[in-house]
């Protein structure tokens, strides 16, 4: 199973031709191709997946999803006893 997984986008810039993002995951922070998002600026929430923001989403959204989540690493972890890897 692959995610879309919410961050906000940082930073804009030109890597190689494409269109280019650094993405922030509450913490973390990713690269994105922003090709099918056009439109996303920095301080735009985008879903990434497998390295392409696929879509636009708002910030209350993005913040629903992540806490979603987080439940559910929480939920796995209860489950087995230790975090997956």
């Amino acid at each position: 199973m692959c995610l879309g997984i919410p961050g906000r986008v940082l930073d804009v810039y030109d890597g190689a031709g494409l269109r280019m993002a650094t993405v922030d995951f509450g913490g973390v922070r990713r690269e994105a191709c922003l090709s099918y998002t056009p439109d996303a600026a920095v301080g735009t929430y985008v879903i990434v997946h497998v390295g392409f923001a696929i879509a636009e989403v708002d910030e209350a959204e993005a913040h629903r999803t992540l806490a979603v989540l987080r439940s559910m690493a929480e939920a796995v972890e209860g489950e087995l006893g230790e975090p997956l890897p």
